[in-house]
């Protein structure tokens, strides 16, 4: 992923919840700022959900309103957010207000905040020191929870909130390792770091490391109400002119059972994806796990198993094994950096994205598509369709449930490509991807109640009761006729009202408004999405008319 300069190719850059999991879960969500008791916020106390219309026995796939729309909100090297380091709380707060308004009015879903970017936080933690590019030096408090805010808000306007973590990078040499606090977990454990080039990363290899990296993620997973936890392509370091990754020692202590120190290091990663997914499985499983690797696995001159393609491979370079991620179900997603264009003799596109699609096929493992917003302006990628022509393509695979885009930033400061991608493909809004609950948990919420809706100011208002196991809320605009089929019980109605066509949105407040109602006067009905993302009910229908 680009992270701080392009890199060449070469070069890159579900009833009742289960017992054992049951009684920890209520206490980690008790803490969590999206689920506050009512009676200490001084909001209205939400209530349970009813059972609303009648449902047929199937209405079929629901994938095709189903889809990721993500993108990357980068805090390293304040690319996107904060736009520099020490603006005021108010300041950073309004900021990320806009941008979560701007992801909203993108056509977007999803905000993958980049929460850990240097072995540091984006948020209140007992295990390292806040990240400097939030108040100018490492360890100084903003004042608030800069990640409590974005969850919190980012729900509010019916957006996933990913948490984006770096596993092992500390940064670069200057200057962030010579800047690290006295307190900071490498300075205290100083045969954690390894020195690479003008880079320095903590060991894989160290059983410690590993551990500690684990827990500083099951931390966030822990205390905030993420939607997922999301690893970008640092494993073991891109190569560097001149630079050599010195784990000898950890080779000689821990190595013992492997012939190739490839293969070792490979184990290490392999190591840390099914703790870390563990862990989340077996704490708040409705918590996505994935990552964005490298676009390329492996070469097939290389290995018959590999793309068709001649640049770097992830698997050698950073040891980073996607496809065995993917047969162990050791992430629920993947997101490819596909930053190459269609035709791209190195790595074209289509082929890539076919290769990918290949891989998750008859796995649990969802693919989204890193898309390289960043690109737009260079040569090939200049027309007001580049990104949207990705799409024309990889939006066509089964396989492709989504696309996360690097960077934010690169979206805003590209309007024409951004209107175009929304035009194209992004002309009705998408409810997330839906995420597999173990056997025997609660896979839906009730029907929303109360449900009203008014005319406003050239839309219509829908208004409800807040349920209190709901995570986000759909609307849906039905037409007269449909809303009398619906009515009389008609199966087809049912399924029909809950078309991608009829969705007007997603929210986590008890209330939107439709700003384009249909001329033959509405009816509105809102399902509830409960923590994996799976749609209740249908309410009672609600007419604007009176």
């Amino acid at each position: 992923m680009k992270r701080w300069n392009a890199r060449a190719l070469t070069s890159p850059r579900a009833g009742a919840r289960w017992t054992a999991a049951a009684a920890a879960a209520a206490v980690l969500l008790a803490g969590c700022s999206a689920k506050e008791d009512p009676a200490q916020t001084g909001a209205e106390a939400a209530v349970p959900g009813g059972e609303g219309i009648a449902a047929p026995a199937q209405c079929g796939d629901d994938g095709d309103k189903r889809q990721m729309r993500g993108a990357w909100l980068t805090t390293v090297r304040n690319i996107d957010w904060p736009s520099e380091p020490g603006l005021s709380a108010d300041e950073q707060k309004a900021e990320l207000d806009e941008w979560l308004d701007e992801s909203v009015d993108m056509g977007l879903n999803a905000v993958f905040l980049h929460a850990r970017p240097t072995a540091d936080a984006v948020y209140d933690s007992d295990l390292e020191p806040w990240a400097r590019y939030l108040t100018g030096e490492q360890g100084g408090d903003p004042g608030y929870d800069p990640l409590e805010y974005a969850v919190e808000e980012a729900h509010k306007r019916g957006l996933e909130l990913h948490a984006w973590f770096n596993p092992y990078r500390v940064g670069l040499q200057d200057p962030d390792v010579e800047n690290l606090t006295d307190d900071h977990p490498v300075k205290q454990n100083p045969d954690w770091l390894v020195d690479f080039g003008k880079e320095a990363y903590v060991d894989p290899g160290n059983p410690e490391v590993r551990e500690w990296v684990t827990s500083v993620i099951m931390d966030v997973v822990e205390r905030y109400d993420v939607d997922g936890m999301h690893f970008d392509d640092f494993f073991y370091p891109y190569p560097q002119e001149g630079a050599t990754f010195d784990d000898d020692a950890t080779w000689e202590e821990y190595g013992g059972d492997f012939d190739d120190r490839g293969d070792w290091r490979r184990d290490n990663v392999n190591q840390l994806m099914r703790d870390v997914h563990g862990q989340i499985q077996e704490t708040k499983p409705w918590v996505s796990f994935g990552v964005s690797p490298f676009g390329i696995w492996r070469n097939d001159s290389t290995d018959p198993s590999g793309s068709p393609s001649s640049g770097l491979q992830s698997y050698d370079a950073q040891y980073a094994d996607t496809r065995t991620w993917i047969q162990e179900g050791t992430v629920d997603y993947v997101a490819p950096q596909l930053y190459w264009e269609r035709g791209f003799s190195t790595a074209d596109y289509e082929a890539m994205t076919d290769w990918w699609a290949e891989e998750v096929e008859g796995t649990d493992v969802d693919l989204y598509v890193g898309q390289g917003a960043y690109r737009l302006g260079e040569s090939g990628w200049k027309d007001e369709d580049a990104l949207s022509t990705q799409l024309d393509y990889s939006g066509e695979i089964d396989q492709v449930t989504g696309d996360v885009y690097f960077s934010i930033k690169s979206m805003r400061d590209n309007p024409e490509a951004v209107d175009h991608l929304k035009e194209a493909h992004y002309g009705q809004p998408a409810l997330p991807p839906v995420i597999d609950a173990p056997e025997g948990a609660r896979t839906e919420v009730g029907a929303p109640t109360g449900v009203s809706a008014r005319e406003a100011d050239g839309g219509v208002e829908v208004e409800w009761q807040a349920i209190e196991d709901a995570r986000f809320y759909a609307v849906y605009r039905l037409s007269a006729e449909a809303a009398q089929a619906l009515e009389a019980g008609d199966d087809g109605a049912y399924c029909a009202a809950l078309s991608p066509e009829s969705l007007v949105g997603m929210t986590g407040e008890p209330t939107l408004t439709d700003t384009a109602p249909l001329d033959d006067g509405a009816g509105y009905v809102v399902t509830a999405l409960d923590d994996y993302r799976a749609e209740g009910p249908v309410s009672e229908i609600a007419d604007p008319r009176g």
